[in-house]
């Protein structure tokens, strides 16, 4: 398993160091996927940005599904930005707080053991690694929840995966009572990457752009290769 620091240095070396011409030329990226993807669906994937605009719900989830690399890991948040989140929260423990786009759970684990006690997780398909995190079935472009539902909403690397990103953001900030945390990785385009990203935030103006709250009540960050930025609703 790779940790975050060691693929956001492969990135770095990838995106920023290498010619643009290079670094979306099928032939040399081919060995890189094949490595990445343990040999398996290699074309499958670096084809995925061509193809995505015409594929199906149930297509498109069949790439999450079939997902398999070799930096599989229960998040994709560094400590750094997880402690960052955290400190974010307040001192009322009892706040109602939901992590949409939750994957295993492991952020809702961390609120958890800090006391926050009513917190639970929302994902396409729940699949929680711990007992005490209870995931919900729900699709971020239509959450199963009412109006400001939630005193603080996180989204931590969902975004960029999202097939219509402005329905989801409103999603967002409709079950958002008080504080929306959201967190994307600060990543330039490119045709071939080992994710299945298709937003990009390299400035912080997309992403401040996409919500599109007024600028008084935002601030943002840059930790180890994210953008995280806090709303007051």
């Amino acid at each position: 398993m790779l940790s975050r620091k060691v693929t956001n240095f492969i990135r770095f070396i990838l995106d920023e160091l290498l010619p643009p011409a290079l670094r979306d030329n099928y032939y040399f990226m081919y060995p890189l996927f094949w490595i990445w993807f343990k040999g398996k669906n290699v074309k499958r994937f670096m084809e995925f940005k061509s193809v995505f605009h015409k594929l199906s719900e149930e297509e498109f989830a069949s790439y999450y599904q079939d997902y398999d690399y070799i930096a599989n890991r229960d998040t994709d948040l560094s400590k750094k930005s997880i402690q960052y989140i955290i400190e974010q929260l307040g001192e009322d423990k009892n706040i109602s707080i939901v992590d949409v786009g939750s994957g295993t759970g492991y952020v809702v684990k961390q609120m958890q053991d800090k006391g926050y006690s009513n917190v639970c997780g929302v994902d396409l398909v729940p699949h929680s690694k711990f007992d005490s995190v209870e995931i919900k079935v729900g699709n971020i472009e239509n959450l199963p929840f009412a109006d400001k539902a939630f005193d603080v909403v996180i989204c931590s690397h969902t975004l960029e995966h999202v097939l219509d990103l402005p329905k989801a953001i409103s999603e967002l900030k409709r079950i958002t009572k008080t504080k929306l945390i959201i967190t994307v990785p600060k990543q330039r385009y490119y045709k071939y990457t080992f994710d299945l990203h298709i937003h990009f935030f390299p400035q912080i103006s997309y992403l401040l752009n996409s919500i599109n709250i007024d600028e008084n009540n935002v601030q943002y960050k840059s930790i180890n290769g994210d953008w995280t930025v806090v709303c007051n609703m």
